[in-house]
């Protein structure tokens, strides 16, 4: 039997990964969809339903693959004509629109030693929409193989708040081979540094290094626990939609690094 798309849907939200579901809205004159054709896109390309075949199909899901990279729905107009603003080589005639719906697990949030600057980003991190998972270190081990475990992503954010230097090394260096989107390390300024030069010297690049957020957090001037926890969200949020804090916060951090 062959699953409906909204089935293969869910199956890939289900195992958080994106896929972006397009569903035709409305047929005007001859055309080889109806109105109420759906088709889903999955991260690996693959995919289940129709949308007509032929051309049309296929500009559907390029009309997909654009969704899927920049995560933003559409309404889409296909014009079924050789030529002529969104002609897409036919012969049919009709028009189709189509929306296109993309569809992401939520962004994950990993927070490494947990802790009580730990509880309160957790609790934080889970209210604004992340997926958090808080892996428990044993101090001065030279390996996480909780952090190990965990399948990073582009859309990962990680916080490295463990309790001692050695275990904020060993995951940095598990971190800094995986894609995530962001890498904050709580610390010192002579901790931070010292750490950076003992992966520089170990061959990481300037490029793998500049990724690293450390000092961790914006500064927001609070001491507490609680108040840390929301100057890093903070500058997670500021990192995953863009915003304006990074660069300034960037600034500041560089100068201030210089003066030591």
């Amino acid at each position: 039997m062959i699953p409906h798309p909204i089935q293969v849907l869910a199956e890939a939200l289900a195992g958080e990964q994106a896929a972006v579901l397009a569903t035709v809205v409305a047929v005007t004159g001859a055309s080889p969809a109806k109105a109420g054709a759906q088709i889903v896109l999955r991260a690996d390309g693959t995919t289940a339903g129709t949308a007509g075949g032929g051309r049309l199909e296929a500009a559907i899901l390029a009309s997909a693959r654009e969704a899927m990279q920049d995560g933003r729905p559409r309404l889409v107009h296909y014009k079924l004509t050789e030529e002529g603003a969104d002609a897409i080589g036919v012969l049919c005639g009709g028009d189709v629109q189509a929306f296109i719906q993309p569809y992401a697990p939520p962004p994950k949030l990993v927070v490494v030693g947990g802790g009580h600057i730990g509880r309160p980003l957790k609790a934080m991190g889970e209210a604004a929409g992340f997926a958090v998972t808080v892996v428990d270190v044993e101090p001065g081990r030279a390996d996480v193989p909780g952090l190990e475990a965990i399948a990073l992503t582009r859309d990962s954010y990680v916080v490295l708040i463990t309790t001692d230097h050695v275990s904020d090394e060993a995951a940095m260096r598990i971190v800094l081979r995986s894609p995530a989107r962001y890498i904050g390390m709580i610390g010192s300024r002579a901790k931070c540094r010292t750490i950076v030069e003992h992966l520089r010297a170990d061959g990481y690049s300037a490029e793998d290094l500049a990724r690293v957020y450390a000092p961790i957090g914006l500064d927001l001037g609070g001491p507490t626990p609680g108040e840390i926890a929301v100057a890093i969200l903070a500058e997670i949020v500021a990192v995953r939609r863009g915003g304006t804090a990074i660069a300034h916060a960037r600034a500041a951090k560089s100068q201030a690094s210089q003066a030591v």
